[in-house]
């Protein structure tokens, strides 16, 4: 079996999270900056198998989809052409930057480490993979 692993595309930067060889615990990766995370996905690919790949959904309260919609599909197509053998879900990512925010203040991280919006992005990405493991 192998992993899943999940993104939360930004604009700047995206944060990765990936699950452990039994699809059971997800935990993050690592935040790249966008111009470069085709580069990434495509050596960390090589090295591990990766079953499916996850990406964030943003939408809003009433379940449309979020402007930050427009920037992400032009990444799922060029996602699908690099990696066409790797099965794309999406998974509603609703509250996820809150969510990381409020783990990062419960783990006792201090003010200057709390504007680390690499550090967000990353635990923004393993909190969707938590989240969509909990459908399987």
């Amino acid at each position: 079996m192998g992993r899943i692993l999940a993104i939360d595309y930004g604009v700047k930067r995206i944060g990765l999270a990936v699950t452990d060889e039994m699809q059971m615990i997800a935990f993050g990766l690592t935040t790249i900056p966008e111009s470069e995370i085709f580069d990434y996905l495509t050596t960390y690919i090589k090295t591990e198998k990766v079953d499916t790949i996850v990406v964030g959904e943003p939408k809003q309260m009433d379940n449309t989809a979020s402007e930050s919609e427009v920037h992400i599909k032009p990444f799922l197509v060029k996602l699908a052409e690099k990696f066409p053998t790797i099965p794309i879900k999406r998974h509603d990512e609703r509250f996820t930057s809150k969510m990381a925010f409020q783990t990062m203040l419960d783990s006792g991280l201090k003010k200057k480490q709390r504007k680390n919006k690499a550090l967000i992005d990353e635990i923004s990405a393993t909190i969707i993979l938590q989240d969509f493991l909990k459908t399987l």
